[in-house]
Formats: C-alpha cells, sequence, structure tokens
C-alpha cells in the first residue's frame, strides 16, 4: 500500500503547514469517548446503570452524553467527517454498542485500552490524516452539558476559522467562570492575538486543578475554565507531536502505517501494550505554551453554561440550575434505596423546580440571554462549514 506523503513519513511538518493557509482545507470532528469515567461511577451505579461509562449515560432525556455530542457536532461538520475514539473494553455493554450502530463503522476507531488523553487523541488523528491529510480538526470531548449549544458552536465554528485563516496556530475554548472550581484546569490568557477575533489571546499558562485560594485569584483575573475543545491543523499537530514527545510520534507512526492492511489490528495492539499512558495537556500543551507561546491561543466563551461532568456535584449542580433533578433518570427503578435517594434530592428543590425539563430549560435560557460584551463576541452557527 503506497504511504501518503506527509509528517508521518518525511517530517516535512514545519515546511508544509507553517506558513499561510488552504481555503479548500476541510473541517473535521474528532469526539474523544475513550475514557472510563471512574469518579462519576458510584453515582451510576446509584442511578441503577452499572458500570456504564458516563459518556454513554443518559442523565435526563433520551439522549446519552456522547449523542448529545454528536448532535453538537453535527451542526458544524458532516456526520462522516466526524471521528469518534472508544475504548475496547466498553463493547461489553449493550448500551455502547446500540449507541454506535447508528455510526458509520469507518469512522468509530477502537482502541485496545485507555492510554490517557495523548494516545485517546493520536489514534483517531492518525485514521483521520489517512483520509483528509489537509484537514482542520475540531476536537470534542464526550462528558460535557451544554446548555446554549448553538452558541458554543458559533465560537466552535470561529476557531476553525482561525486556524483557515493560520495553520500554524491552535484555538482553544475557554469558558468565563461563575464561581471558584478548583477541580478544573485553568488557562491564564495573555497578550491579545491580533488575529481574527478580540476576544483570542494568547495562553501564558495552564494550571491544573488549582487550590482554592488559587481557583479565587485565577478566577478574579480574568483566568478561563479549560474546556478542552480545541482546534488546530492536523499537520500543525503532527509535527508538534514529533517535536515534544518523539516516543509517542515514533509509535503512532507505525499506526499509521499499518491502517487499512492486515497487520492494523496486531499493529495497534502492539504498540499500545508497549506504550506509557500520556496527558495530552501535560505533555503537549504545556510545553507549547513554554516553546510556541504564540502559536496557542485561546477564545474567551460567555453566556454558556458549560460543564465537564466528571463528579456528581458537577451533575446535581446542573440540574439544579436548570430545575431538572426530577428530571434525572434511574432514580425510580424500584430499588427503595434509589426511591429514597430520589425523594431526598427533590426535597432540596422546591415545587417549581419538578416542571418539565424542556419547560424549566426554556425559562433558564430566557433568563441567560447574553451581555452586551457576548454578544458582540458571538459567532451564530448557520451553515457547516466545509
Amino acid at each position: 500500500m503506497e504511504k501518503q506523503a506527509g509528517p508521518m513519513n518525511n517530517g516535512t511538518t514545519q515546511d508544509r503547514f507553517s506558513h499561510g493557509s488552504n481555503q479548500n482545507e476541510v473541517i473535521c470532528g474528532l469526539v474523544l469517548a475513550g475514557g472510563e469515567g471512574q469518579r462519576l461511577q458510584p453515582f451510576i451505579k446509584s442511578l441503577g446503570m452499572g458500570t456504564l461509562p458516563k459518556q454513554y449515560v443518559n442523565f435526563t432525556g433520551t439522549d446519552s452524553m456522547l449523542e448529545n455530542t454528536w448532535q453538537r457536532a453535527k451542526k458544524l461538520i458532516p456526520s462522516e467527517r466526524v471521528f469518534t475514539v472508544i475504548s475496547e473494553p466498553h463493547l461489553r455493554h449493550p448500551e455502547v454498542r446500540q449507541q454506535l450502530s447508528a455510526r458509520s463503522p469507518n469512522t468509530v476507531i477502537i482502541q485496545p485500552e485507555n492510554k490517557e488523553t495523548a494516545p485517546g487523541l493520536l489514534l483517531p488523528l492518525m485514521h483521520l490524516y489517512k483520509r483528509y491529510p489537509s484537514s482542520v480538526v475540531l476536537v470534542l470531548p464526550s462528558d460535557h452539558f451544554v446548555l446554549e449549544e448553538d452558541r458554543l458552536m458559533g465560537q466552535a465554528r470561529l476557531a476553525c476559522l482561525a486556524i483557515k485563516q493560520d495553520v500554524s496556530r491552535l484555538v482553544l475554548l475557554g469558558v468565563k467562570p461563575d464561581r471558584e472550581e478548583p477541580e478544573y484546569g485553568y488557562i491564564v490568557p495573555g497578550k491579545k492575538a491580533g488575529i481574527t477575533h478580540p476576544a483570542m489571546s494568547e495562553i501564558s499558562l495552564f494550571i491544573e486543578k488549582p487550590d482554592p485560594k488559587t481557583a479565587r485569584r485565577l478566577m478574579q483575573g480574568g483566568g478561563l475554565w479549560n474546556t478542552m475543545i480545541m482546534a488546530f491543523h492536523t499537520g500543525t499537530m503532527l509535527h508538534w507531536v514529533s517535536r515534544f514527545a518523539p516516543v509517542l510520534y515514533q509509535q503512532f507512526q507505525q499506526i499509521y502505517q499499518a491502517i487499512g492492511t492486515p497487520d492494523e489490528n496486531r499493529v495497534v495492539r502492539d504498540t499500545y501494550q508497549q506504550m506509557q499512558p500520556i496527558n495530552f495537556s501535560k505533555e503537549l500543551l504545556e510545553p507549547l505554551v513554554k516553546h510556541c507561546p504564540s502559536n496557542l491561543l485561546a477564545l474567551c466563551i460567555r453566556d454558556v453554561l458549560w460543564s465537564d461532568w466528571g463528579t456528581a456535584s458537577r451533575v446535581m449542580d446542573v440540574l439544579r440550575k436548570t430545575g431538572s433533578i426530577g428530571q434525572l433518570n434511574g432514580f425510580s427503578n424500584g430499588a427503595e434505596k434509589r426511591a429514597q435517594n430520589r425523594r431526598s434530592a427533590i426535597s432540596r428543590c422546591n415545587d417549581h423546580d419538578l416542571q418539565p425539563f424542556s419547560a424549566r430549560v426554556a425559562a433558564f435560557r430566557r433568563a441567560r440571554q447574553p451581555t452586551k460584551e457576548g454578544r458582540a463576541n458571538n459567532l451564530s452557527v448557520h451553515d457547516r462549514i466545509s
């Protein structure tokens, strides 16, 4: 099988992708769903959903977090260009197989096991690069709650367009905090980027899970919650991996060359067995800030209710804010303990909180109309971007 020319073969990424732009580059989506969500497992079990990883759980309504992520991606990108990475152990759950059955098989990438966020991003990126070597990628984690989806995806669209203008950049979406949250990662914006949009700034620092005092100081000083929603050019990312994580790059070069061959599954398994877990933020984004600060941009997102559902307290906090605790699936599965949990949770809310979910969300949205500054920074979602 003939190899495609590109950074996985000849190391010329910087020459090919550092300057200029190609307006014919397609936009691809990359949905991260390879994690296990261990911290939320006790809560999920209490809802009667066993050991199902959180991204496949429909906490309210009929769609899981993963299905909601696909729907968000579809606002900008055709489904055939939205790639999803999962881990093989997930497939033992019938809910997972059912949800994946609606996706095109060649867009679901199965890793043998979860090796943290860097391999979880790079494995689907190899497949994506094989098919769309000149592409802009929008990364979407699958464990996020987003209320104002059109507003968020409008900003994601803006990030993709910024990469089309300058493929040497990476744009990371950061949410303006409405409270101190020590369990989140923070982005510290630096000087204004001077391109495309006034809400974009260079990133001066990443701070992961600060103590409460530091979180308060970050919030007061303009720090942003790191959503890990990001846009970048495929070739540029591969160049950065080769520079800052050369061993990982060589491992994925082997996988890239095996894709589409009879040896693909064996090579992927053998490579994953030798691979160490690697965190994308620590091993790639943090060195980028240190060595290439002008290439890494933050886009400030305002007037969006966003939450990374990594803990039960965050789930319940959002459900309280939207008046949706009474709509939480699984509380009334018949077990007395779950019934008691449901009564306990509902007792913290008043009757107004038990209105139908759609009505409560509509009321909440009306109360969260964007500020004047937020409207100025917003880009509406109209058409998919090519």
